[in-house]
């Protein structure tokens, strides 16, 4: 495992005298983004450090949070790397055979948004987009030609993800990472759990819901490629910079599969959450600015 950070549950926020600020929840087991969708306070152990990938310590004060944030930052994770296909149940599903390799396609930086942040509907996208909860981890030092044995060392934590796509974009073309690079297309948060305390990343339930029905109930058990695999596969003659943000697969229940389908649209009420980390919970509105429909 990587070097063992001073935080199991790391966050990064806005306080509410305005401060951007990381740290710990008080309360280990708050859900940090069901506890601040339902309005309630949370707490936090304020670390001094600027950032997950920096050591840092615990000062003593503890404030609340006014805003979360995602736990990795934009800037940080440089190009979002991205496993598709990596659950059995949805490769059936979709009634494709199991992939050999990984299937890797990538998401800019610009993807990146915060838990209870908006997602906003592409004016070029109709209505066809759907939600994806993953499992995705954030590389903790530069990596390269990693073997599986040793990729643990790297891995600073986990976190949840919403890999939102739009399906009609996505059926016009072969290439998925313009249907799924739209701004504000990946939701992260609202932790970062160590890798320490997540010790059995393989065993953890994953849900999508939209206004209160779940659409997607899965668990880590049905992946084709572990963490291990994908961290020493995309190492491979590449260099993952520290801070790396990779998606490791979505389970069975993607809206697009259901009949008829259940896409998200504005609106409605949007949370994919995984156990031992928390629920992005995310309001979905439509793109109202005045550019031209593509």
């Amino acid at each position: 495992m990587a070097d063992s950070p001073a935080w199991n549950r790391f966050v990064r926020f806005l306080s509410d005298d305005g401060r951007e600020l990381c740290g710990e929840p008080e309360d280990k087991n708050v859900d940090v983004g069901l506890a601040l969708a339902g309005g309630h306070t949370v707490r936090i152990r304020v670390n001094d450090t600027t950032s997950a990938l920096c050591p840092g310590k615990f000062t003593g004060e503890v404030v609340s949070i006014q805003k979360l944030l995602s736990p990795i930052a934009p800037h940080e994770v440089g190009t979002i790397r991205c496993i598709g296909l990596n659950f059995k149940d949805h490769a059936a599903e979709l009634n494709l055979p199991l992939p050999t390799v990984p299937e890797v396609f990538m998401k800019p930086a610009g993807c990146l948004n915060n838990p209870l942040d908006p997602v906003i509907i592409p004016r070029s996208a109709n209505s066809a987009v759907d939600a994806e909860v993953e499992l995705a981890i954030v590389i903790s030092k530069d990596c390269k030609n990693v073997d599986v044995t040793s990729a643990a060392d790297y891995i600073l934590g986990f976190t949840t993800a919403n890999d939102i796509t739009c399906r009609d974009v996505q059926g016009k073309t072969s290439q998925w990472g313009y249907c799924k690079g739209y701004d504000g297309f990946c939701p992260l948060g609202p932790t970062l759990v160590s890798a320490q305390q997540l010790s059995e990343p393989l065993q953890l339930r994953m849900t999508t819901s939209i206004n209160g029905g779940v659409i997607q109930d899965g668990t880590t058990t049905d992946m084709i490629f572990s963490p291990a695999e994908i961290i020493s596969y995309l190492s491979k003659d590449t260099t993952l910079p520290k801070g790396t943000v990779i998606l490791t697969g979505t389970p069975a229940g993607i809206g697009h599969s259901h009949r008829p389908p259940r896409y998200i649209s504005p609106g409605c009420d949007l949370r994919v959450g995984i156990e031992q980390i928390g629920t992005l919970v995310n309001p979905v509105f439509a793109d109202n600015s005045s550019h031209s429909r593509l």
